[in-house]
């Protein structure tokens, strides 16, 4: 096998989609902890000076306990390569959410076993549905009071229509929780709750469920319990089959209890064992092929500040293809620009290190200071232009100003920034010298009113406005797209790109326009980049 086929299909770039407080945090922290990338796993709401969760950095993440940004942590386990990217669990960050699946190839769905199914679980859900991403479901939380598992299974089976196998099964929950059986690998795992920091042993392995070790190991009513369930999950569910998992049509169901290191191990050898190495990236001009010799990969997220003494701005770039060595030139397609890629780097959150080489499947950031922007293609000299990375118009507006008015023209070059992190929408009307900024929820006005504070020294006040909601504007006829400007220019701005954008007053404002101007088209969302 070449060293090229080696090394990507070694890869495993994942996500982790959940609703909050499913405990994806700590499943996250406890797989880096696996993979030997940390030393010692920490809380997002411990106090004092326990350390924080590693893929909660950001400054506002840790006050207020919850995950905001996606991070990317990279680590070996058993011989392959996982690229672990973790996602905001909470609503109002989606936007980074469905960006961050646009680089992955499979997704972990982490499930709370008392609550089962919950509204966000179900969104997220759908946007993998739409780039048919297979999904593991890990179902957390079962040294607490659970649901009935068959009830848990039936659920995912009916409300996301998907086919449902359980790769282990729980023995007992709650207190009774005494461990898990991998029904894949014919071994018992047993929690013990002595030492939560340190690893289980690995399993016993059994000569089936009806190996004497199971009645040695096991209360009789456990054993008897297991075998009975296990025979009939055995009847009721289908056996696993690769290719529908790969489809996007069947999830392998793993139990266990992240916060006791519990299950996490089975779930890691189910990643590595069942999901797939890096897959085709979709192109405008073509499908590009992780095997291909030639380097491609495109930018699916722009973070700011995460070093805030250096005022870095740092690209993630998903490999498509190739090998990449530092120090490599890639074009920059939008621009036509040759990139030196001096620096790359490679992530545990918030540490990173250089990348002296890379792989299709590996997320490198790249430091520069603005010239990248979401959605643009790197390649060795193809115009390649990647598609499905969505931009969303925003349904909530506030005008934003600087509470220092010497500071506006610093806060203009904050919210620039921001915009092309993709952390908001930012539009400056055509008239008037306010700022506008849009967002998907709520609490992003109070993290961007944060961070424009702790990281630009910028105090502002966000203030409602009497808009609706915002709509990109194209054209196919410069004629028309000028007779709407002429008699619409009160209601126009340009976003962070330069595109023309439709601010509308009242759901009728809207509606009035798409009448007079049929031609036109008022866009909800957009490809980002080029």
């Amino acid at each position: 096998m070449s060293e090229a086929v080696d090394s990507v299909s070694k890869r495993r770039t994942f996500a982790i989609i959940s609703h909050p407080d499913a405990g994806k945090t700590t499943l996250t922290e406890k797989l880096l902890l696996f993979g030997g990338a940390i030393q010692a796993a920490g809380a997002v709401k411990a106090r004092g000076d326990a350390r924080r969760a590693r893929s909660d950095w950001m400054k506002v993440e840790q006050e207020r306990g919850i995950s905001v940004a996606s991070s990317v942590m990279t680590f070996d386990f058993e011989e392959r390569v996982f690229n672990l990217l973790d996602t905001p669990g909470h609503e109002d960050f989606s936007e980074d959410t469905y960006r961050t699946l646009t680089a992955v190839d499979s997704a972990v769905m982490v499930i709370d076993a008392a609550k089962g199914i919950e509204e966000r679980t179900r969104k997220l859900f759908e946007v993998c549905r739409l780039r048919n991403v297979p999904i593991i479901t890990f179902i957390n939380k079962m040294d607490r009071e659970a649901r009935d598992s068959f009830d848990i299974l039936d659920e995912i089976e009916q409300a996301l229509a998907l086919d449902v196998t359980p790769a282990t099964w729980p023995i007992g929950m709650g207190r009774d929780f005494l461990g898990c059986y991998d029904l894949m690998k014919d071994r018992l795992a047993l929690l013990h709750r002595k030492g939560r920091g340190e690893l289980p042993e690995d399993g016993e392995t059994c000569e089936g469920l009806d190996d004497p070790k199971l009645d040695a190991a096991l209360p009789a009513y456990a054993a008897a319990a297991l075998r009975e369930q296990v025979e009939m999950a055995r009847g009721l569910c289908p056996d696993f089959d690769l290719e529908s998992y790969r489809a996007g049509h069947m999830t392998p169901v793993f139990f266990g209890s992240a916060i006791n290191n519990f299950g996490v191990r089975e779930l890691l050898q189910g990643i590595g064992e069942l999901a797939p190495s890096p897959r085709p990236q979709p192109a405008e001009s073509r499908e590009v092929l992780p095997g291909e010799d030639a380097v491609t990969g495109f930018v699916f997220k722009i973070q700011a500040n995460m070093d805030p003494k250096h005022r870095d701005r740092i690209a993630f770039v998903r490999l498509a293809s190739g090998h990449f060595n530092r120090g490599m030139k890639l074009k920059h397609v939008r621009s036509q620009k040759l990139l030196n890629l001096h620096n790359p780097v490679m992530f545990l959150a918030q540490d990173r290190e250089l990348a002296e080489e890379a792989w299709a499947g590996d997320i490198i950031g790249v430091p520069n200071h603005g010239n990248l922007r979401i959605g643009d293609a790197l390649t060795e000299g193809e115009d390649l232009r990647f598609t499905g990375i969505p931009s969303f118009a925003p349904e909530m507006l506030q005008k934003v100003r600087s509470e220092d008015p010497l500071k506006a023209k610093h806060l203009g070059r904050a919210l620039q920034q921001l915009a092309e992190e993709g952390a908001a929408a930012v539009f400056k009307p055509r008239i008037g010298a306010d700022w506008i900024v849009g967002v998907v929820g709520p609490l992003q006005f109070d993290v961007m009113a944060d961070r424009i504070r702790t990281e630009y020294g910028i105090p502002v006040v966000f203030e409602p406005t009497q808009l609706y909601t915002a709509r990109w504007v194209a054209a196919d006829d410069p004629q028309q797209l000028k007779k709407f400007m002429d008699g619409n220019s009160i209601a126009l701005a340009d976003d962070h790109d330069g595109q023309l954008v439709f601010l509308a007053r009242n759901a009728w404002h809207l509606g009035k326009a798409e009448e007079e101007f049929p031609e036109l088209r008022f866009l909800k969302t957009r490809e980002s980049g080029g």
